[in-house]
């Protein structure tokens, strides 16, 4: 998977996770994950909405991924793949 995939698997569910938390959860800078929310939020992917000193992250499901292999999917269905992926029975 790409940084772009863990970076919106770290935002999806949590509340109002740092940068440097989401940075140390994908094992990249701040700097890179500072790059990548950038070009998500470009992109349609995410709205950041400050809360106070905070930012949170809100991510647009019904977006569609860029590449040309993997068009014809939306970001939910993605997560939602590798999150039930993870889950035993």
């Amino acid at each position: 998977m790409t940084n772009h995939a863990h970076v919106l698997l770290c935002l999806d569910g949590r509340p109002q996770p740092t940068l440097r938390e989401v940075a140390g959860a994908v094992g990249i800078t701040e700097r890179a994950v500072q790059r990548i929310v950038a070009e998500l939020e470009a992109d349609g992917v995410l709205t950041r909405i400050r809360q106070g000193r905070r930012n949170a992250y809100r991510i647009n499901p019904s977006s569609r991924l860029r590449h040309p292999l993997e068009s014809h999917c939306t970001v939910k269905q993605v997560l939602s793949l590798v999150k039930r992926g993870g889950e035993r029975s």
